[in-house]
């Protein structure tokens, strides 16, 4: 039962009770309701009578009250196990973009709002903010454009673009592929992952089905001794969502004919100017950079996991390939150098962070940085806050926890808002990581806070009868890095929707999260989220005396070897890490900004892609192996790059040099400092987007941000 103090939230959470034809039906009646708004405010206001409180307020409520629903719509299509349900979805925001798009290129409204620009009344900051972002958006929607031909071309992209976005990310969700393989050529995936695969049955009798998710690929690529093995499933999930070659390359062709129409050189151009960046240039200089330091790192790294397949194949008497270091070579040496220069057995590690009580020790963590306490709703609670219905109308799948979130009694007990954690893969689920808002904050007409909900997507590895999900240390740090988005959602406090939370700039975005990211490689808090499987329950215990032979449970905390042996890895093979992303923001700079839209067209993708990867990363692939440059379609799995990042991808690790310099300058001495971890919350994670980036990191750090810690962290110092 919830502590008195936070039991009874001021917001009921919203219902997951939608149909098919419901979905459908209240898109279409919120569409009506926005476009009512909007052409109302074409016939009662004027250009001589247009103000901040009669043209962009109305538009801005609606906006909020738009959000609150349409988020949910969306949603649905990540997470439900209903096929009609997930395709409704998509339908409906099919409908939500296209209104979108008339809505943005609507001439009447933009007058308006030019209007209202122009008259320079006295406004609060965030409302003249969002007056100068709104005004912005219509020039860069086509209203420079003379009406015609050439702003009804640009239309017509934006709604082709945005049917491909919904099409490509629906192929992703929808992938359904595997190989089918005998055990024997699982030979040393851990028995847990093999032990949970679907058996053949007819033709396939004997055979394991091992798919493309997370908790099969991983495991695979990392322990399978069979290096063919690693091979087949390497290549094969490149090209498991083939479908979208076409839709990727028709997406890079429409992008740059839309951002010559509006006068652009170039579609990063027009992306990147309203970022950080601002230029092409000042990304291409950062990742060349960045390319030239880490380049010799790479060829090092590759010389020694090299030197190590070699040693490994002479020991196992193959006769394979060994004079290069190929793809699906290197999660497999990877591993086994950590286990045998540095002791360290992911597998034992993992034994220390069961999925749950490791959750429940980083939002111990946050509560304590951040002056929050969660309280999970379960039970009758749930019933409770359904409001009439079904506690499970809360939540839209049973595997879904919900948590109310407040401030604790020190930040005045109110409340903050609702945190969903979705954790464990299924058909037809969102297949990564990843945090989304469901409902943002803001302030309503009547000047009350509303309060958002956001959710957590994962896919980490289902509980078996014998363990836990038990967490690798990535996996540790991938949760933490999606709390962090999740922490940013509800702790932001902005008037207006637009702004809220992770509502940033792209190349600021991802700095919270990667931030938090330290605490995972700090001794006392890899200490306490640490909590040894065999101590959960009687049968876990017995299960691991059997599975190990140990004739008694291990202590409870991770020891202060194990620590140090993981914290000595942090950096081991990280340039190929770090040129593993540079590969990606350099493919999506190099396809997004061509010098002419000639050279677009001629450009083969696909090729391009596998050859920077080589190039950059320096790793060999099945084109060292007699095979040309298109044997992988891995652009038709790189959802980032349709989803929103485009000509953004470098914004993970330029965002990185702002987390760094966060943390180094104050949190690396004490992580855990209260009164730094407040600050942080109220002065960068509380503005969401509702100000400048710049000014907040400039305002958090005491001076302008410095790429000093970053290029130290990665040892690349000059």
């Amino acid at each position: 039962m919830a502590p008195a103090i936070y039991k009874k939230p001021p917001q009921l959470p919203p219902k997951f009770t939608a149909t098919p034809d419901s979905l459908v039906k209240d898109t279409k009646a919120l569409i009506d309701r926005s476009r009512k708004i909007q052409d109302g405010l074409v016939k009662d206001v004027t250009t001589a009578s247009a103000n901040f409180k009669n043209v962009l307020l109305p538009v801005a409520l609606d906006d909020n009250k738009m959000a609150i629903e349409s988020h949910i719509i969306g949603f649905y299509q990540a997470v439900s196990t209903d096929k009609a349900l997930r395709d409704a979805s998509t339908e409906a925001e099919k409908l939500l973009d296209d209104f979108s798009i008339e809505s943005s290129m609507r001439e009447d409204v933009f007058r308006l709002i030019d209007a209202v620009l122009q008259k320079k009344e006295s406004l609060d900051a965030e409302s003249q903010r969002l007056l100068e972002k709104d005004h912005k958006s219509y020039i860069r929607n086509g209203l420079n454009l003379p009406a015609g031909p050439k702003r009804d071309r640009f239309k017509e992209i934006k709604q082709r673009l945005s049917a491909i976005s919904i099409e490509f990310q629906k192929n992703l969700n929808e992938e359904q592929g595997g190989i089918w393989f005998t055990r024997e050529e699982l030979d040393g995936v851990p028995d847990d992952v093999v032990d949970g695969l679907k058996v053949g049955e007819g033709e396939t009798k004997g055979k394991l089905w091992l798919t493309f998710k997370y908790p099969d690929l991983f495991p695979t690529l990392k322990y399978a001794t069979n290096a063919e093995t690693r091979k087949r499933v390497f290549v094969e999930n490149e090209n498991k969502c083939n479908d979208n070659v076409p839709l990727f390359r028709e997406a890079i062709l429409l992008r740059d004919e839309a951002a010559r129409l509006l006068g652009y050189n170039n579609h990063a151009e027009f992306r990147i100017e309203d970022k950080m960046a601002k230029t092409p240039k000042t990304v291409d200089d950062f990742l060349g950079d960045l390319r030239t330091r880490l380049a010799p790192g790479g060829q090092t790294e590759i010389k020694k996991l090299l030197e190590l397949k070699q040693e490994d194949l002479k020991a196992r008497s193959l006769g394979d390939d060994n004079s290069k270091y190929f793809l699906w070579d290197h999660r497999y040496y990877d591993r086994l150098m950590l286990e045998r220069d540095f002791q360290l057995d992911q597998q034992v590690i993992a034994e220390y962070f069961p999925l749950q009580t490791t959750i429940q020790g980083m939002l111990k963590i946050f509560e304590e940085l951040f002056g929050l306490a969660f309280v999970e709703i379960t039970g009758e609670d749930r019933t409770a806050l359904a409001d009439g219905g079904k506690g499970s109308d809360i939540v839209w799948h049973e595997d879904v926890q919900v948590f109310s979130v407040w401030d604790d009694e020190g930040e005045g007990a109110g409340f903050v808002g609702y945190l969903y954690l979705d954790l464990f893969p299924r058909d037809g689920k969102y297949g990564h990581a990843a945090n989304f808002n469901l409902q943002p904050g803001y302030i309503d007409e009547n000047g009350k806070r509303r309060y958002p909900a956001t959710a957590l997507v994962c896919n980490f590895s289902k509980p078996t009868p014998k363990k836990p999900s038990l967490l690798k240390h990535d996996e540790v740090v991938t949760l933490f890095h999606e709390l962090g988005h999740g922490i940013h959602d509800l702790v932001s406090k902005t008037t207006y929707s637009r702004f809220h939370g992770t509502n940033t700039v792209r190349d600021f975005v991802e700095a919270p999260s990667q931030m938090l990211e330290n605490w995972c490689w700090t001794p006392s808090q890899l200490r306490s989220l640490s909590h040894h499987y065999s101590h959960l329950s009687p049968e876990y215990e017995a299960a691991y005396k059997e599975a190990s032979g140990a004739d008694k449970k291990p202590a409870d905390q991770i020891p202060n070897s194990l620590i140090a042996n993981l914290i000595n890895t942090k950096h081991v093979n990280d340039a190929l890490f770090n040129l593993r992303q540079l590969h990606f923001g350099m493919f999506d700079m190099t396809v997004h900004e061509p010098k002419s839209h000639e050279d677009i067209e001629k450009l083969d993708i696909t090729s391009t892609y596998n050859r920077l990867r080589h190039e950059i990363s320096q790793l060999n692939g099945p084109e060292a192996l007699g095979g040309d440059w298109t044997w992988g379609n891995g652009q038709a799995t790189f959802g980032h790059l349709i989803g929103g990042y485009d000509a953004g991808y470098y914004g993970y690790l330029s965002s990185q040099v702002y987390s760094t310099d966060m943390f180094y300058s104050v949190f690396k001495e004490d992580p855990m400092n209260g009164k730094e971890g407040r600050r942080y919350r109220h002065t960068v994670l509380e503005r969401g987007g509702s100000k400048e980036e710049m000014d907040i990191l400039e305002e958090f750090l005491g001076r302008k941000p410095s790429t000093e810690a970053f290029y130290k962290e990665l040892g690349i110092s000059k």
